[in-house]
């Protein structure tokens, strides 16, 4: 792996730069958390589509620039230090293109790809249930074959943006017969989110945010025609998407800005009005620890995109990533309320919260961190049974 980045790559960080900083100086978006999925806004989204920002990585013949997944990790470690208001576009970006690319039928690579190239629609991800999160194959929303439509019953949930999208991608068992081994009765399907029969209802999270929602299926008609891939071939085909969905930077950089805020007031702060805070020893091993392990987890992150444009695909190396990086942010949210002291614990609504109750907000959406796209406990047996190559027994 080469650890430096091309000219070419430098001139397009500094493009990407000045892009976000003439947004920000113009209002566009202030910067927050969790950009990806709270931070909606399809006039941002479609300034990037315009730029060939979305679909980066992906075939000019579908709308895509072809370009490397490094240019797109570079593409996103930038929006993400800003925080940008990209969760109108991100799932159909990160997730839904390349599975279409991959799986979808032409007719419904020639449909949706450019739509979501130009930010026309937004996308959710339908698959964890309250009896199905890292363990997809326990999926047991049904889809019964009813000649030239599914008819889907189920509930979904944790679906981050339902309230906000216009599609959903939907895995739901297709093979009914108890006898047949759950990975292998599973289908992946479009569903337009204004069907009869969809409900959706928001799950308010302890930072008092709304992002994720659950979902009730009832009776929904979905056409044959937005059958994604093989039938009953959808759990194989949802194991190589995940793999986007554990290894992006994202996974790093949802807090960032604490860390920028972090680093800068230790340096004037004082702690029990003596010494400033970046000289007292204890805290100065501890910023360290967060910055070797920040620097660490950008490397990981990189290595996955390296590994992608290898041609590899990146399994046991998506979960490594994701593992470190996810238990960094949680690691990342206590260093910084346990620095600020009370006061880190003040929310945005109190005027004398540092850095706007970010803090706070960044600590109680941590426990999160480690659960949402596949806990750190599913993702150890990965690394341990496809990565070390261990036994079961």
């Amino acid at each position: 792996m080469n650890f430096s980045f091309t000219l070419q790559q430098e001139h397009f960080r500094a493009e990407i730069r000045n892009f976000l900083k003439k947004e920000l100086d113009q209002g566009s978006f202030t910067t927050g958390l969790n950009s990806f999925v709270e931070a909606y806004s399809q006039e941002f989204s479609q300034k990037m589509g315009a730029k060939g920002w979305i679909g980066i990585t992906w075939p000019k013949a579908y709308g895509g620039q072809a370009r490397s997944y490094v240019d797109r990790t570079i593409l996103m470690e930038e929006l993400l230090r800003v925080q940008a208001p990209i969760a109108h576009h991100f799932f159909g970006d990160r997730q839904v293109g390349p599975a279409l690319i991959h799986f979808g039928s032409e007719k419904q690579k020639r449909t949706f790809l450019p739509k979501i190239i130009k930010a026309e629609v937004a996308f959710c991800l339908c698959l964890s249930e309250p009896d199905a999160g890292s363990d997809l194959a326990a999926v047991s929303t049904a889809a019964v074959d009813k000649g030239d439509y599914y008819l889907v019953n189920g509930q979904k949930v944790w679906t981050s943006g339902a309230h906000m999208a216009q599609y959903g991608w939907v895995l739901a068992r297709t093979h009914q017969d108890p006898a047949v081994p759950r990975h292998k009765a599973l289908s992946e399907f479009i569903l337009d989110m204004k069907s009869p029969g969809v409900t959706i209802r928001p799950i308010i999270n302890m930072a008092g945010v709304h992002s994720f929602n659950e979902i009730f299926l009832d009776n929904v008609r979905i056409p044959k025609e937005n059958l994604v891939g093989q039938i009953n071939n959808g759990f194989y085909q949802i194991m190589a998407q995940v793999d986007y969905e554990r290894a992006g930077i994202e996974r790093l950089m949802q807090n960032y800005p604490v860390y920028e805020y972090i680093l800068k007031y230790i340096k004037t702060a004082k702690r029990a009005q003596k010494c400033i805070m970046s000289q007292d020893p204890l805290v100065r091993n501890k910023i360290a620890e967060i910055a070797i392990e920040f620097n660490i987890g950008r490397l990981l992150c990189y290595k996955v995109a390296w590994c992608l444009e290898q041609g590899k695909i990146p399994n046991y190396e998506a979960a490594i990533c994701k593992t470190f990086c996810t238990q960094f942010e949680q690691k990342l949210s206590d260093v910084a309320t346990t620095l600020l002291g009370l006061a880190g614990q003040l929310r945005s609504t109190c005027d004398r919260a540092p850095f706007d109750g970010l803090a706070c907000e960044s600590y109680l959406w941590s426990p999160s961190f480690t659960i949402q796209g596949g806990s750190t406990e599913i993702l150890k047996n990965i690394i341990a049974l496809r990565g070390l190559k261990l036994k079961t027994k």
